[in-house]
C-alpha cells in the first residue's frame, strides 16, 4: 500500500500513472478490436450499426466508471487517515453497490435500447445490428461494475499494475473470440458483443480473486461483505453525480450522434471510426485525472492542502501534456489509424472530418476532466455536475439545435467540442479554486486520533473561512 502523502510528486505520480495509461489504453484498444473485426471482416453496415450503438454502451459504463471515482477517492481518503475500520466498511459496502448498479444497468439496457436507438433516428439499414449489440453489451455490466471496484480500489492504495496485467489476459480473449465468432460462426455484430461479455466476467473473476488473496487492509473477505448503512449516503451520494458527470457527456453525445445520422451511412461508418480515437486519447489521459484524485484524496485525509494543490496542478499539466502529444500523431497518421477500421477510401474521407477538429483540441478536456476529478476528492460533487450540465450538455445540445441547424455542415457539428471543453474547464477551475482556498484544516497537521479527526463517514472535519 503506497503513501503519497510524502516525497517529491512528480516522479511518484508517473510511477504511479504509466500503469494506469496502459491499462485504459489496453481496455480501449481490446474494446476496438469490436469495431476493427466488423469493419474489416463484416461491412460497412456492422461497423455503422456498432458505432451507432456504442455511445449508448459508453453512457451506460460511465455511470460504473463514476461509482468507481468515488470509492477511489474514498479508499484513498482512508488510506492517508490510516483508519483501518473505515476503510474495510469502505470496500465491503462499495462491492454490493457496484454489483447492484450493473445489474440495473443491464435491465435497462435490454428493455430500453432499442427505444432508445430508435429516439435517435438510427439508420434502418443500421438499427437491427445496433440493438443486438447494445443489448448483448449490457450483460456485461455487472461484471465491470465489479472490474471497476476492484480497480478503484487497487488504484488507491497505489497498485496500477495488477489491473494491467488482467486487461492484458482479458483483452487477448476478447481478441481470439471477436475473430473466433466473426469469421469463424459468421456472428457479425452479435460476435464481437458476445466476445466482449465473457472477456468482462473474465476480468471480473480475477479481481475478486486477487481482492481474497490481499493481505493489505483493504482486502476482501467474504464474511465480511454486507451493507454499512453509515457508509451508503456517502458512496452513493458521491457515486451517482460522479456517475452523472460522466454520463452527460455521453448524453449530450447522443445528440451530436443524432445529427451525424442525418447524413449518409458512409459518413456515419466514418465517424464511427473516427471516435475510436476519442476513447483511445481520453481514456489515456483519464489515468492522470484518476492519479490527480488519488494523490489529493490521500492527502486530504493527511490534512496537507500544500500537497493537495501540488498534486492538482501536476495531474493536470501531464494530462494535457499527453493529449497534446497524442492529438499530434493523429494529425499525421490519421489516415493509417482510420485504415485499420475501414478499407473503404470514401468511409476513411469521412472519418479525417471529425479527426482533424478532435486532434486539435483533446488537451483541451483536461481542463474540465482533471478539475472535476479533484472537486470529487474533496468531495464537492453537486455544483461540479451542474456546471456538467450547462457547459457540456445543455451547451451541446443548444449546438446541435443552433448552429448545427443553421450551417448543416458535418464541421459545424464536430466544433462544438472545443467550446464545450473551454467554457466548461473555465467554470470547473474558478469552482475548484474556490473550494480550495475556503478549505482550513484544524491546526495538528499530523493526525494521531483519527476518530476524533473524522466524521461518521470518514471524511476529515474541517472548517471553512467564512465568506
Amino acid at each position: 500500500m503506497k503513501n503519497f502523502t510524502k516525497g517529491p510528486i512528480l516522479p511518484q505520480m508517473l510511477l504511479f500513472s504509466l500503469p494506469l495509461v496502459f491499462t485504459n489504453l489496453l481496455q480501449v484498444l481490446f474494446n476496438l478490436c469490436d469495431v476493427a473485426v466488423v469493419g474489416r471482416f463484416a461491412g460497412s453496415n456492422a461497423l455503422g450499426s456498432v458505432g451507432s450503438s456504442v455511445i449508448l454502451v459508453q453512457l451506460f459504463l460511465a455511470f460504473i466508471i463514476g461509482m468507481s471515482g468515488s470509492i477511489n477517492v474514498l479508499t484513498a481518503l482512508h488510506i492517508g487517515a490510516k483508519n483501518k475500520k473505515e476503510l474495510s466498511e469502505t470496500v465491503h459496502t462499495s462491492i454490493i453497490i457496484s454489483f447492484v448498479e450493473g445489474v440495473i444497468i443491464l435491465l435497462i439496457g435490454v428493455f430500453f435500447s432499442p427505444i432508445i436507438l430508435r429516439l435517435l433516428g438510427t439508420k434502418n439499414e443500421l438499427i437491427e445490428g445496433a440493438i443486438i449489440y447494445a443489448r448483448i453489451c449490457s450483460i456485461g455490466m455487472p461484471a465491470l461494475g465489479i472490474y471497476n471496484w476492484g480497480n478503484a480500489i487497487l488504484s488507491a492504495a497505489g497498485n496500477t499494475k495488477k489491473p494491467l496485467y488482467f486487461l492484458t489476459i482479458s483483452g487477448v480473449i476478447n481478441i481470439i473470440l471477436n475473430l473466433f465468432f466473426v469469421i469463424i460462426c459468421h456472428l457479425s455484430v452479435a460476435g464481437v458483443a458476445l466476445a466482449s461479455v465473457i472477456s468482462q466476467y473474465a476480468l471480473a473473476v480475477m479481481i475478486i480473486v486477487t481482492m481474497l488473496k490481499e493481505k493489505q487492509d483493504f482486502r476482501l473477505e467474504i464474511k465480511k461483505i454486507r451493507i454499512t448503512k453509515s457508509k451508503v449516503p456517502t458512496i452513493t451520494k458521491l457515486g451517482i453525480l460522479s456517475g452523472f458527470q460522466s454520463a452527460v457527456f455521453h448524453f449530450a453525445n447522443l445528440f451530436v450522434q443524432a445529427g451525424v445520422n442525418s447524413f449518409d451511412a458512409i459518413l456515419v461508418s466514418g465517424n464511427s471510426a473516427a471516435t475510436n480515437a476519442d476513447s483511445i486519447i481520453f481514456e489515456s489521459m483519464a489515468a492522470f485525472n484518476t492519479a490527480g484524485a488519488t494523490f489529493i484524496g490521500q492527502n486530504y485525509g493527511a490534512r496537507d492542502k500544500k500537497r493537495m494543490r501540488t498534486s492538482y496542478l501536476t495531474s493536470l499539466f501531464l494530462s494535457m501534456g499527453l493529449g497534446l502529444l497524442l492529438g499530434s500523431l493523429l494529425l499525421v497518421f490519421g489516415r493509417e489509424f482510420l485504415s485499420l477500421f475501414s478499407s473503404e477510401p470514401a468511409v476513411i474521407d469521412a472519418g479525417l472530418k471529425r479527426l482533424n477538429i478532435m486532434a486539435l483540441c483533446y488537451f483541451l478536456s483536461a481542463l474540465m476532466d482533471c478539475t472535476i476529478a479533484a472537486s470529487r476528492a474533496i468531495h464537492k460533487t453537486g455544483v461540479p455536475t451542474f456546471i456538467v450540465i450547462m457547459g457540456s450538455c445543455v451547451f451541446r445540445v443548444l449546438w446541435v439545435k443552433t448552429v448545427f441547424a443553421f450551417i448543416g455542415t458535418i464541421p459545424s457539428l464536430y466544433l462544438l467540442y472545443p467550446f464545450s471543453f473551454i467554457i466548461t474547464g473555465v467554470a470547473e477551475i474558478a469552482y475548484f479554486v474556490y473550494c480550495y482556498k475556503k478549505l482550513y484544516f484544524k491546526s495538528d497537521s499530523i493526525i494521531n486520533s483519527h476518530k476524533s479527526s473524522f466524521d461518521m463517514n470518514g471524511k476529515p472535519c474541517f472548517k471553512e473561512h467564512l465568506t
